[in-house]
C-alpha cells in the first residue's frame, strides 16, 4: 500500500515501464494480422478479396468484442482486490493468447486464429486497471499530464513495436523469420512484464471497494452512461472518437497494401513513424499545452483537425503524403486522448475511480469493437470506404463538442 510519503516518482516510472512493455507487445503485431491476409506469404490468399476482408475485420473485432466485456470486469475487480493481482492475472491471459496465436499461424489452424485473439483481447482490459493505478496517486491537476505519460510510454511502445514486428515478420532478414515470429516475441515480452509487475508494480488502492462483478458488467457500463448526466456528455465524445480513430489504425494498414504496395516491414516502418510523433506529442506536448490551455478549449481545436486529416487520407495516393498527415493525425489524436480521459476522471469520485475509468474503456471498447465488425463488409465494397467513415465519426465527435460547449 502506498502511504502519502511515498516517493510517487518511483511508483510512476514503474506504472509506466509497464505500460510501455504492455503496449510494446500490443503494436509489434500491427503490421501482422494485415500480412496474414494481405501479405504476398498469406496463408490465406485462396480467399477471395471480398472474404479476406470480411475475416479481417471479424478476427480484429473478436479481439473488441472480449475487450468489451473484460475490461469492466478488470476494473471492478481492481477496486475490489486491488490492482497489482488483477493486473498480473490479466498479463497471464495475455501472454497463453500470444503463445496460441503463434501456434495458430505455424499450423495453419484458421479457426484457432480467433480464439487466440479473444483470450488476450478479454484480458486486454487491464489499460483500466493501470489508469486506475495512476489515478490512485494523481492529484487532479496532474492527472491529464500523468495520463499524458501514459499516452507517451503507449507512444513509445507503438513507435517500436511495429517496427519490430515489420523486421521479425520479415523471411527476407532471417530465413526462418515468420508471420508467427512476432506472436512468440511478443509472448517472451509479456512473461517478463509479468515478472516486472510481481516484483516492482505497487499496490496503489487505498481503501477496497465491495462492488458486484457481472459478465454483463459492460452492458451495464454502457446503460450507465445515459444515468450520468456530468460524464454521459463527454461519454458520447469519446465513443465518437474511438468509432473513428479505429477505423482508421485498424484499416490503413489495409489501404497501404492493396494500394500503395508496401511489404510487413514498410507497414511496420510507417507505423514506427506514427509512433515517433505521438511520443513526442503525449511526452512532451501535452505536458507544455496542459499548463497553457485548459483541457475543453484544447480539444475544441484537435478534435476538428483530426477530422480534416483522417478524411485527407482518402485522397492521398503516394508515400510522401501518407507520411506527413500520418504524423499530423498522431499530433492531433495524441493531444485529444489523454485530455478526454483526464476530463473523465476529473468527473469521478475518488473512490469510484476504477469503476468509472472501467465505464471509459468500455466506451472505447465499443468503438473499438464495431469498426472492425462492420468495417469489414464496408472493406469488401472500397479499399478507402472504412477510413471515409472513420473520419466522418470523427466530425460528429467536432459537431457534438461543439454543441455541448455552447450549452
Amino acid at each position: 500500500m502506498i502511504d502519502q510519503n511515498g516517493n510517487k516518482r518511483k511508483y510512476l516510472f514503474v506504472i509506466l515501464l509497464v505500460v510501455f512493455l504492455d503496449l510494446l507487445g500490443i503494436t509489434i503485431i500491427i503490421p501482422v494480422i494485415p500480412a496474414l491476409f494481405e501479405g504476398t506469404d498469406s496463408s490465406f490468399q485462396f480467399y477471395s478479396v471480398e472474404a479476406r476482408s470480411i475475416f479481417y475485420g471479424l478476427l480484429i473485432g473478436s479481439y473488441s468484442v472480449m475487450q468489451f466485456i473484460g475490461a469492466p470486469i478488470l476494473g471492478v475487480f481492481s477496486d475490489k482486490y486491488g490492482r497489482r493481482p488483477i493486473l498480473t492475472i490479466s498479463l497471464i491471459g495475455a501472454f497463453m493468447g500470444y503463445l496460441l496465436f503463434g501456434w495458430a499461424i505455424s499450423m495453419k489452424i484458421f479457426w484457432l486464429l480467433f480464439v487466440a485473439r479473444m483470450i488476450p483481447g478479454f484480458m486486454g482490459g487491464n489499460l483500466a486497471v493501470i489508469y486506475s493505478s495512476l489515478a490512485d496517486i494523481s492529484r487532479q491537476e496532474d492527472k491529464a499530464k500523468n495520463f499524458g505519460l501514459v499516452g507517451a510510454a503507449f507512444g513509445l511502445g507503438f513507435t517500436i513495436g511495429p517496427g519490430i514486428g515489420g523486421f521479425l515478420a520479415d523471411n527476407s532478414i532471417v530465413s526462418w523469420f515468420s508471420y508467427a515470429t512476432p506472436f512468440w516475441f511478443t509472448a517472451i515480452l509479456t512473461f517478463i512484464n509479468l515478472i516486472l509487475v510481481r516484483l516492482y508494480f505497487p499496490e496503489t488502492l487505498k481503501n477496497k471497494m465491495d462492488t458486484k462483478v457481472s459478465v454483463f458488467q459492460g452492458l451495464t457500463n454502457i446503460t450507465k452512461v445515459f444515468k450520468m448526466p456530468k460524464l454521459r456528455g463527454i461519454l458520447y465524445i469519446v465513443l465518437l472518437i474511438q468509432l473513428g480513430f479505429t477505423f482508421f489504425t485498424q484499416f490503413y494498414s489495409i489501404v497501404l497494401y492493396r494500394d500503395l504496395g508496401f511489404s510487413v516491414k514498410q507497414v511496420g516502418f510507417l507505423f514506427l513513424w506514427i509512433g515517433i510523433w505521438m511520443t513526442f506529442t503525449q511526452s512532451y506536448l501535452v505536458r507544455v499545452l496542459s499548463r497553457r490551455i485548459e483541457q475543453r478549449k484544447l480539444l475544441s481545436i484537435t478534435i476538428p483537425i483530426l477530422t480534416i486529416l483522417v478524411i485527407s487520407l482518402v485522397f492521398s495516393d503516394n508515400i510522401l503524403m501518407a507520411y506527413i498527415i500520418n504524423a499530423l493525425i498522431a499530433i492531433a489524436f495524441g493531444l485529444t486522448s489523454p485530455n478526454l480521459t483526464a476530463l473523465v476522471s476529473n468527473e469521478a469520485p475518488n473512490d469510484r475511480q476504477g469503476e468509472v475509468l472501467g465505464i471509459n474503456q468500455s466506451v472505447n471498447s465499443v468503438g473499438q469493437l464495431v469498426p472492425p465488425l462492420i468495417g469489414g463488409f464496408i472493406l469488401a465494397v472500397g479499399t478507402h470506404y472504412p477510413i471515409l467513415a472513420g473520419g466522418l465519426v470523427i466530425l460528429a465527435a467536432a459537431i457534438l463538442f461543439w454543441v455541448k460547449q455552447r450549452h
